[in-house]
């Protein structure tokens, strides 16, 4: 009897989920029908009435090797009701329940960058989101090529949105149904209700200035200047007298950090066979393309930020005395609080 209950209830619950799609397909049929290109209009996001804010960090571990402890890289910054995404790694979904947070509340996504450690839990957000309803616009921003990678994840979504459960008769949104994609690079400033946001190029990559990859691909760091303090993300990033700039007089420094050695390591130690020349590349993209203990310094200490947290490290699993000798290492070339993130800190 208990058995058969159950089965009543998950029946029930499908059929709420599947009438409330059946009612929002029919109802927002004309505006769905709308071209992504033609979503991409004013974003509106609803107005404070109690302000407060807060950085979580979801994912404090560099891609692409998987960790059991640590999600890859992503965030949230929670401002009064809204939440938004910079970044989004392999479980970032999962990550914001851990943090006690709603998906239905995320209003928008910041893509520093298409690397996939840095993309990967953004199908899940889409698709997650249209599975349980989600009613406001979610809107995409990201450099690039961003369009390109959404209209992808709504490909990948399409055959399983047309058949959702399964029901005989039944009419479901398109898998684009409230979302919008707003590409973004060098120089760009919007002025949301919540707050202020830049986008600077960083030296993630360095293509040559005259080649067609110079403007295909770019990696992006931005600033969120809110009502009660400024906050700088560097996303992936080398040296760059460009996030320096941003990042001037910033109250959080949220930067990423990396180890060329041991990664390289233990690259080597996974993959024995690898190239001599692969190494090479592999460390030469390390080195030039992120930044170490004695950078991290350099950077906040010329831009003068009030406090640095540490992300995207890697290794990150070298255990707690070799992570708080990391810290040290900055400290030495910066007088601020330095702070290395753990999953799910807040700040």
């Amino acid at each position: 009897m208990r058995i058969f209950k159950n089965i009543v209830a998950v029946s029930t619950l499908l059929a709420l989920i599947v009438a409330c799609n059946q009612v929002d397909a029919d109802a927002d049929a004309p505006e769905v029908a709308k071209s992504n290109a033609e979503q991409t209009a004013k974003v509106e996001t609803p107005k404070l009435t109690n302000y407060g804010n807060e950085w979580i960090t979801l994912g404090t571990i560099a891609g692409p090797i998987p960790s059991p402890v640590y999600s890859q890289p992503a965030n949230a910054l929670v401002v009064g009701d809204n939440i938004y995404i910079v970044d989004a790694g392999d479980g970032t979904i999962g990550q914001l329940t851990k943090a006690g947070e709603s998906m239905r509340k995320i209003n928008a996504v910041f893509l520093s960058h298409l690397h996939f450690d840095h993309t990967a839990g953004l199908a899940g957000i889409i698709a997650l989101r249209w599975q349980t309803n989600a009613p406001n616009m979610l809107t995409i921003y990201g450099p690039p090529g961003t369009k390109k990678t959404v209209d992808g994840l709504f490909a990948f979504m399409q055959h399983s949105t047309e058949g959702h459960f399964g029901v005989p008769g039944q009419k479901t949104a398109p898998p684009n149904r409230n979302v919008q994609v707003i590409e973004i690079s060098d120089g760009s400033v919007i002025e949301l209700d919540d707050f202020k946001f830049t986008s600077i190029r960083n030296t993630h990559f360095s293509w040559p200035k005259d080649s067609e990859e110079w403007e295909k691909f770019q990696a992006l760091s931005f600033k969120f200047e809110l009502a009660d303090r400024t906050i700088v993300y560097t996303g992936d990033t080398g040296p760059s007298e460009a996030v320096v700039d941003l990042a001037k007089g910033a109250d959080l420094y949220i930067s990423e950090m990396m180890d060329a050695d041991p990664i390289v390591d233990r690259i080597k130690a996974l993959n024995p066979k690898m190239p001599e020349v692969a190494v090479i590349n592999m460390k030469k993209h390390i080195t030039d393309h992120h930044v170490n203990t004695e950078q991290v310094a350099d950077m906040a200490t010329r831009a003068g930020v009030k406090r640095v947290v540490i992300t995207h490290m890697s290794p990150r699993d070298l255990g707690p005395e070799k992570m708080a000798d990391y810290v040290e290492q900055v400290k030495a070339g910066y007088d601020g609080d330095v702070v290395m993130a753990d999953d799910l800190d807040r700040f």
